[in-house]
């Protein structure tokens, strides 16, 4: 698949994946201060943003979606930035094309699927979230202000609410459509909640990439035991926390996150 994407500056390759309901366009900002140091690239993950719609969904497809990327491009080795959906694309490329990651930069997300109570909470608010999406019909919507009342009795969150919304996009004809592919994302929810490697999967090759996984004070999903896990798969990897963020950590103390990014690259 032909993804869409944003090209900025010049020198290493560096590839940033939005996660899910995202974009390249939340990325602007952070791919603008890396594109000093580094080429940017930032991605549409398929069924987001300005990339082509699929029925498929899957871990395994948006990384073979990465590699066609890679090779369209003629791209060395890469730092790949991954936030949460990202995050898991970017660890399973690396997984299955080490040769091809420089560094692996993983933000608030885990190897690992929602198997406890703590990620099955989670998995729940996604798929809150993906009925809500369902059942606003945005050909129904006069405007945003509109878009956002519907939304408000599924989806409290005045934030995540903003947040879904930069997905409606207007046509000339005046009629709202989602750039989202929902019904692709309700059905491969599960596809999307699964781990990279499962916890209790107990051989697999070990990676000697430099690896970084950032996490939150505030969001879970990064626990503990999943950092056993990502210390087992990515032997060199460094876990460090943000203080005083949620899991957009990257949008709410941006010189924190970058001070980390370019501490490992």
């Amino acid at each position: 698949m032909k993804l869409a994407f944003h090209k900025l500056g010049a020198g290493k390759p560096l590839i940033i994946l939005h996660g899910l309901y995202g974009s390249s366009d939340n990325w602007f900002s952070i791919g603008r201060k890396l594109s000093e140091n580094f080429e940017v690239y930032l991605i549409d993950q398929r069924n987001h943003g300005n990339s082509p719609h699929s029925p498929s969904h899957t871990y395994e497809t948006m990384r073979d979606d990465l590699y066609e990327f890679i090779n369209d491009h003629h791209l060395q080795p890469a730092v790949l930035i991954g936030h949460s959906m990202g995050g898991k694309t970017a660890m399973s490329f690396a997984l299955k094309y080490h040769e091809r990651v420089d560094t692996l930069i993983v933000v608030d997300i885990s190897p690992s699927g929602y198997n406890n109570p703590v990620h099955d909470r989670q998995s729940a608010i996604h798929n809150n979230i993906i009925r809500a999406l369902q059942l606003l019909d945005p050909v129904m919507i006069r405007n945003r202000h509109d878009a956002d009342r519907m939304l408000q009795k599924s989806i409290p969150q005045e934030k995540i609410r903003q947040f879904l919304l930069k997905n409606l996009k207007k046509n000339k004809d005046g009629k709202y459509r989602w750039k989202l592919n929902v019904e692709a994302l309700a059905k491969n929810m599960e596809h999307i909640s699964a781990g990279i490697i499962e916890p209790d999967q107990s051989s697999y090759a070990s990676l000697s990439i430099p690896a970084l996984f950032i996490k939150s004070e505030f969001s879970e999903y990064i626990l503990k035991e999943d950092e056993d896990l990502i210390h087992r798969i990515f032997p060199l990897a460094r876990v460090i926390n943000i203080p005083g963020t949620g899991h957009w950590l990257h949008a709410e103390k941006p010189e924190l996150f970058l001070k980390a990014i370019l501490s490992a690259v």
